[in-house]
């Protein structure tokens, strides 16, 4: 079930669920799920079965989606691929080119420049948009 689907049914998801999941958008992704499992008490397993139930995602492939997020919003800012790449957590520019290439089907410097981000207006501060990123 899709996590709007969950949200429109009024389910709520545990507590640790919730946890985890604020953990990796403030993280920008980068938050080891292991660690995340440890501090909410559960074991790695148990932590993946429960997210991927009530998330629709394993808790690594959504930490991979909100990385990739906030890394596309500073590549349209003009940021260059290998810093953002850097200081996304990507272990290279090439680790950064490959999970841009697997979500849009481009380049980093293509989909900075895709007009699918136009109607985001976090990606485009300068056309009237407020700048904001996950925090």
């Amino acid at each position: 079930m899709e996590l709007m689907t969950r949200f429109h049914a009024g389910r709520e998801a545990d507590p640790e669920v919730a946890w985890a999941w604020s953990q990796i958008v403030a993280s920008h992704g980068q938050a080891r799920v292991s660690d995340l499992a440890g501090r909410i008490g559960w074991s790695r397993q148990r932590t993946w079965s429960r997210f991927g139930a009530q998330i629709g995602l394993t808790p690594k492939r959504a930490a991979m989606l909100v990385r990739f997020d906030h890394a596309v919003h500073r590549l349209v800012r003009g940021q260059p691929p290998v810093q953002v790449a850097v200081d996304g957590g990507y272990a290279d520019q090439s680790h950064l080119h490959h999970d841009v290439r697997a979500f849009t089907g481009t380049t980093p410097t293509a989909a900075a420049n895709e007009p699918w981000l136009a109607a985001d207006d976090r990606a485009w501060p300068a056309r009237g948009g407020a700048e904001h990123t996950f925090s």
